[in-house]
């Protein structure tokens, strides 16, 4: 991870975001949610946002969709909380419409909130988020438990191992919430450049096929930031994302522009 000054910030998706019913008109930057149940999600969506949320339900779902907002660095930020979930697969309602904000909304940074009790746990889910974004930070949640269980984490180290800003912090007692908010606005920013961790693939074969597929899938839509993660799903034979290949839906996903001061 590095950083690096810039004259503008990403951008979020704003035609995907529309799709999936979030208004942006008042925000500079969305931020999604993510992370395992029971790891204190909704506990640091509550500490971000204070009183400054609502609940409604996603677009065409019974999945309840928890909206709230924030200030931060003269920077108004609005959050999503994603459904809790222990994987992207889209095996279930809420792993779809979790992976699908991530992938076709692009918000400007994902935080994916892990316990940090059951850290190996909660790291694959962690790992499948960076696999389709490059703009995350990871909070290391709940660190007054493992303190409690005689557990340490070091923070630094999982920043490096993993390649994003890593912030630990007990919500409960709104420990670490401060420098939460900036991890989030120097990636918002693009003062940290995160540079994630992806999933080796160890089999030759396997990696082969995948090298070709990412050629091909960046060839038809050249555009994509994600091809990579877009071909290992094909490979791996998800309807999901077929279905979107076929669709062209797939094709309304863009590496999100700079906008000049």
């Amino acid at each position: 991870m590095s950083t690096s000054g810039c004259t503008g910030c990403p951008m979020y998706s704003v035609e995907g975001l529309k799709k999936l019913g979030v208004d942006m008109r008042e925000f500079d930057h969305v931020i999604a949610l993510a992370g395992n149940p029971n790891t204190g999600k909704s506990t640091v969506f509550n500490a971000l946002t204070g009183l400054r949320q609502h609940t409604g339900n996603w677009p065409g779902k019974t999945v309840t969709r928890a909206e709230g907002a924030f200030r931060f660095n003269g920077s108004r930020y609005k959050i999503v909380d994603l459904p809790g979930t222990y994987s992207l697969l889209a095996t279930s309602t809420d792993e779809e419409v979790a992976r699908n904000f991530i992938l076709f909304g692009q918000p400007t940074v994902t935080v994916v909130v892990v316990d940090a009790t059951r850290l190996e746990r909660n790291l694959n889910l962690a790992l499948q988020v960076l696999e389709i974004t490059d703009r995350a930070v990871v909070c290391l949640n709940l660190m007054d438990e493992a303190r409690r269980h005689g557990l340490t984490v070091d923070d630094r180290r999982l920043a490096r191992d993993l390649g994003v800003p890593v912030v630990a912090t007990a919500a409960r007692q709104g420990d670490g919430i401060t420098d939460l908010l900036k991890a989030i606005d120097e990636v918002a920013s693009g003062e940290a450049v995160c540079r994630p961790r992806r999933v080796a693939i160890r089999d030759p074969k396997v990696r082969k096929a995948l090298e070709e597929l990412t050629a091909q899938v960046s060839a038809v839509h050249p555009g994509l930031p994600n091809a990579r993660w877009v071909a290992l799903r094909l490979l791996g034979g998800d309807p999901g994302i077929v279905s979107a290949l076929q669709s062209g839906e797939l094709g309304t996903i863009e590496e999100p522009q700079e906008v000049t001061a």
